[in-house]
């Protein structure tokens, strides 16, 4: 791939999504949480770039994603916007306004419209509240929820977040889901975040509905798409440092590196590349 990415310069639609659906080509998701990793991601060619409510926890250090709250979403969707030119922008819904009502719901979607300028909302959990789709659907906007084992339900399956990265739904609620799928797409949900799917209950999913269905954690190569955070995708973890990452690169090693040299350089009295 060149420089100037994969070459896709047309504007991403939901009626892209579905055609690719329709033909069999798989939709790329990349999760980023700043306006340069955006940029990147952006170019890359992804047909979605998602601002994910993990972000307290894999950004800034919180102990779990029930924290994050819709104020801090708005900031990093902000941020991520300004980056994101070709794909579909998506946003996350923080723990809260999906829990409080359909009203909470439509404000909530709406904000992260008119503020952040996000295309598509993303409401974990949202298999219980179908009322919510419809009720933000009708409200011009579209949706994106997030089923299976998801940081915000992981409790329910009896597993701590940090463990959910791991599991897969069970093959026997295999009837149990693919009812939710088709529940969502009846409520107007115009994608699927499907995590955590596994390769049984996967593919049923995927030919049960008619809107794409793409997943994280989970995932594979059964769902229409796939879901990944930029920072897991480069390995801009500070274990990289002392582990080599399974990742497509080890961005942390490398800045751990540049700051090890610049660190030196300033100590040494040095002149310090790239200023003046």
């Amino acid at each position: 791939m060149s420089a100037s990415g994969v070459g896709k310069a047309d504007k991403v639609t939901v009626g892209s999504l579905l055609a690719m659906k329709a033909t069999g080509e798989k939709s790329v998701c990349f999760v980023a949480w700043d306006y340069q990793m955006a940029q990147l991601a952006d170019r890359a060619g992804a047909e979605i770039v998602s601002v994910g409510d993990t972000v307290g926890v894999n950004l800034w250090g919180q102990p779990h994603p029930l924290e994050i709250t819709m104020d801090e979403i708005l900031v990093v969707a902000k941020a991520v916007r300004r980056g994101v030119s070709r794909a579909l922008l998506s946003a996350d819904f923080p723990f809260g306004p999906l829990q409080e009502g359909t009203a909470s719901a439509v404000k909530a979607a709406i904000r992260l419209v008119k503020e952040a300028g996000v295309d598509l909302v993303k409401l974990d959990g949202a298999a219980d509240h179908p009322e919510a789709v419809e009720a933000v659907t009708r409200a011009g906007i579209p949706v994106f929820p997030q089923f299976g084992i998801t940081p915000q339900t992981s409790l329910r399956y009896g597993l701590e977040y940090s463990a959910a990265s791991t599991a897969q739904v069970p093959d026997e609620m295999l009837e149990e889901l693919v009812a939710e799928a088709k529940r969502l797409e009846s409520a107007g949900a115009v994608a699927l975040n499907f995590t955590n799917s596994g390769p049984v209950v996967g593919p049923a999913v995927v030919d049960a509905v008619d809107i794409p269905v793409l997943g994280g954690f989970g995932g594979g190569p059964w769902l229409d798409g796939r879901i990944r955070m930029v920072t897991a995708a480069i390995g801009y973890s500070a274990a990289g440092v002392d582990t080599e990452p399974d990742t497509y690169a080890n961005v942390a090693r490398v800045a751990y590196d540049a700051l090890v040299e610049c660190a030196a350089d300033i100590r040494g009295a040095r002149k310090l590349r790239g200023q003046k």
